[in-house]
């Protein structure tokens, strides 16, 4: 059985994505664009891009490294 909030929340966001949000959007846009300003965005993205570009500078990426892939030693050996 399952519980009546894991069937009715997505419901309610399935309903508000397809049917309600391209009229409620463009209402509530310029108030979310006063409290959400851009230079947050900017300084978010800005630090985004710089931990990647140290990363491959370093010669990771991902936690991978140019030695190959790391090993496992969990593993069963057949």
């Amino acid at each position: 059985m399952v519980c009546i909030p894991c069937i009715v929340i997505p419901v309610l966001l399935w309903v508000y994505k397809r049917f309600l949000e391209p009229y409620i959007y463009p209402i509530i846009s310029p108030i979310i664009r006063r409290f959400w300003n851009n230079a947050a965005v900017d300084q978010t993205a800005a630090n985004t891009t710089d931990k990647h570009k140290t990363a491959e500078c370093n010669g990771t990426a991902n936690g991978s490294t140019a030695n190959g892939p790391k090993t496992v030693a969990d593993k069963k050996a057949d």
